[in-house]
């Protein structure tokens, strides 16, 4: 009797416990907004050059003119950002690689500038069967395309020969590359009439292109500024301040000089374009220069092992390296500001001068500037516009 009372009041303690309302405070906690890092817009260009015996003026053009495209792209912005600039380059029409089509990746996309004008200064005309339809499917099929579908995505095939060689149909190799988001623009070198004849207005119009004609006998156009010598000198002391890591380092950095010396060869304009380029954001060397590495995140300086280190940096402590590293990258920045303050007045100077030059236009590097400005203009990249 007493045991059955008992568990008739424990019984109904619990049933008032399990009923009853009990507010239960439990401690704040700090919730932290996590603000994605903004991706940057990226501007990607194939360039696809026909090498076979008579391009060697269309060559000259592109070696000249490669810091002139690149330097379009210095001012221009999406939503405040900077784009990312990747060039790929191709040769077709050449006598080797006859079982891919005479064709051959030179470089896929990259944005080790120097690496590029190297290999277009190696280019050499051969002479075989120029398939632009082929040319055009390994491109858009085997290059690391961007899957942001308002990136500037675009290829510029330059050539002679009827488009339509080939066993590949160009209609199906630009189809392909529109439905990607990729824009063929197409270079004739030669008159309006034989391109439209020789089907290159069509392919632009199949991959919402742009269809150019160029003169690629002529010599591109260099206008030569009262700066470019202050310009060039600057550009000399500039690689001083370069630091490089590993073997590979030391073959970058001789290859940079390399790359001033061809581009001198040119002309002192052409040695000033270059400079202007190596003051902007377009030329990194994160994969061989201690500065731009740790600018860029992609090394710490304790990651870098002794014996990839200049013998002068083996020597010194951890403080000491990161002052000496502190020291080039403040004067990297002094000299490219420098650089880039000649090149306000340099601009002005040439936009100037060449509305004084008739068919000043008819080069590669100008057709390639037209159509990409239109492009990227239409997924809102904004340019600076240069007044004389």
């Amino acid at each position: 009797m007493v045991k059955n009372v008992l568990l008739f009041v424990l019984v109904g303690m619990f049933s008032v416990i399990a009923f009853a309302q009990v507010d239960i405070v439990l401690p704040e906690v700090e919730t932290k907004t996590i603000v994605p890092i903004p991706v940057p817009p990226r501007i990607q260009m194939a360039i696809l050059l026909d090498t076979s015996g008579s391009m060697s003026g269309l060559l000259n053009q592109a070696r000249t003119e490669l810091w002139a495209v690149v330097n379009e792209f210095i001012t221009v912005k999406r939503d405040g950002m900077a784009p990312q600039l990747d060039v790929a380059l191709y040769e077709y029409g050449c006598s080797a690689n006859s079982s891919s089509g005479y064709l051959r990746q030179i470089v896929a996309f990259t944005n080790d500038l120097d690496k590029l004008s190297q290999e277009l200064f190696a280019l050499k005309t051969t002479g075989s069967n120029e398939y632009c339809g082929t040319v055009i499917k390994h491109a858009v099929d085997n290059l690391t395309w961007s899957k942001v579908p308002n990136d500037l995505k675009v290829i510029f095939i330059a050539g002679n020969e009827a488009f339509t060689q080939g066993k590949v149909n160009y209609k199906d190799s630009c189809k392909v590359a529109i439905e990607k988001g990729i824009i063929v623009n197409t270079i004739h070198c030669g008159t309006m009439e034989a391109g439209i004849s020789g089907m290159w207005k069509d392919g632009a119009l199949v991959s919402d292109g742009s269809y150019l004609c160029i003169n690629h006998n002529s010599k591109a156009v260099e206008i030569a500024a009262p700066q470019d010598d202050e310009i060039v000198k600057l550009s000399q002391k500039l690689n001083s301040t370069y630091i490089a890591y590993g073997r590979q380092g030391r073959l970058n950095m001789s290859n940079q000089t390399a790359q001033d010396n061809n581009s001198r060869s040119l002309s002192v304009s052409n040695a000033a374009g270059r400079a202007v380029t190596k003051s902007s954001g377009y030329y990194r060397n994160d994969t061989w220069d201690v500065v731009d590495a740790i600018k860029n995140n992609k090394m710490k300086l304790e990651d870098f092992k002794d014996t990839d280190l200049p013998k002068e940096m083996q020597k010194m402590n951890k403080d000491e390296r990161k002052a000496y590293v502190e020291k080039n990258a403040k004067e990297r920045q002094k000299i490219q500001k420098k650089i880039q303050t000649l090149n306000d007045a340099r601009k002005k100077h040439i936009v100037a001068e060449m509305k004084k030059l008739a068919g000043a236009d008819k080069s590669l590097g100008s057709a390639m500037i037209k159509a990409v400005r239109k492009q990227a203009e239409t997924r809102n990249f904004k340019f600076k516009k240069n007044k004389p």
